[in-house]
């Protein structure tokens, strides 16, 4: 196995490169990414007030002015903090997925009353998401989280439509977020993607479930002019001083780790990923705080050789996702020794987004 000299990235991403150095392709991207992502140090003040005063413009008249996903994660619960206390009114969005843990709504809870947002619960139907999901994993990828993250962005972009607003602020981030191998998390813009892997493998149809093509997508950025603001950009977000400002003013207590504030994500990410595709997705979240000068590359190593989850804690998760998602013990197992594939074995519109990207990089520096 070969390691980032200046990460923690290695050769369990296959596409993985290295420079004369040892320094790793996804270093130099976070090195690009954050020099066109994040506002400028002298600029932030500026640009962020400009924003806040565009979105209050755009919202005046209506009940809201932008729109916010919340998880009971820190990112999502830190922008509803910072978007409250920069006096906007926005409303809060959750997916009802049915695997939130207890924390998480709590979390939830006492974030939203605390500061005073009103809340829109989409919960999902149980059977139809169930069925995707398990189609997911019988596809047998290693993003089988994007039936979730798709239908959040979904929901996102149909209030924001509902109401007339220009803006849905996210928790995505460069400073904690830029790290992620393509083969690791791809497809949750990509209806065609998960259109395919359910045609393949679902047994029912998805009637109800949240979902944009790309014409819709056209429509709503192009047409109703949604924009998605990564507000976090614009501000010295620290992931340890976030927390801090949550536990102290919110009442907000952690989870144990990235995403975990999810049960199938937890288990999704300490069994399944591990065990199935030999993925540790701790060293793609480690590697980008390790590049944002947020953790020491002696502590990421330190950190890496402690257990992804207690594995009594685990194997209690193991137990509850397969029987919640209607697994025997030989069908699950079956699925845990099928041959591993990528979103490369299935139709997508890869190359659609890709150009696509090039386009958006080619203009960033002249359009923002």
């Amino acid at each position: 196995m070969t390691i980032c000299t200046r990460c923690i990235m290695d050769t369990t991403d296959p596409d993985i490169t290295f420079d004369a150095q040892g320094v790793c392709n996804h270093c130099h991207r976070y090195d690009l990414v954050s020099k066109t992502r994040l506002i400028p140090l002298e600029e932030r003040d500026e640009q962020l007030a400009a924003l806040i005063l565009e979105i209050k413009s755009v919202g005046e008249g209506k009940p809201y002015d932008c729109v916010i996903g919340v998880s009971g994660g820190v990112d999502s619960t830190y922008v509803a903090w910072l978007v409250k206390k920069m006096g906007l009114r926005p409303l809060a969005v959750h997916l009802d997925n049915g695997w939130n843990s207890e924390l998480a709504v709590a979390n939830i809870e006492k974030t939203l009353n605390t500061l005073n947002i009103d809340l829109h619960t989409h919960v999902m139907n149980w059977e139809e998401f169930r069925n995707l999901q398990t189609s997911f994993l019988r596809a047998s990828t290693p993003d089988g989280e994007v039936p979730t993250d798709h239908a959040i962005f979904a929901l996102l972009y149909q209030l924001a439509a509902k109401y007339g607003l220009k803006h849905v602020i996210t928790g995505t981030n460069v400073v904690s977020e830029a790290v992620l191998p393509e083969k690791w998390g791809y497809g949750y813009f990509d209806w065609h993607y998960v259109k395919d892997v359910h045609r393949r493998f679902g047994t029912s149809r998805l009637s109800t479930y949240p979902h944009f093509s790309l014409f819709k997508l056209a429509y709503y950025m192009f047409l109703r002019r949604i924009r998605l603001v990564s507000i976090l950009n614009y501000v010295n977000y620290d992931k340890s001083d976030a927390m801090d400002v949550l536990k102290n003013q919110l009442g907000w207590v952690y989870y144990g780790g990235k995403h975990y504030e999810s049960i199938y994500t937890r288990f999704y990410q300490t069994y399944i990923l591990p065990r199935k595709f030999n993925i540790d997705k701790r060293k793609a979240h480690y590697s980008n705080l390790i590049l944002s000068g947020q953790m020491t590359r002696e502590e990421a190593f330190s950190q890496m050789q402690l257990p992804v989850y207690p594995e009594n804690l685990l194997e209690e998760d193991r137990e509850y996702v397969i029987k919640k998602l209607g697994f025997s013990e030989t069908e699950f197992n079956a699925i845990m020794s099928a041959p591993k594939k990528t979103f490369e074995d299935y139709r997508t519109s890869h190359k659609i987004f890709e150009h696509a990207k090039k386009v958006v990089n080619a203009t960033r520096r002249y359009v923002g």
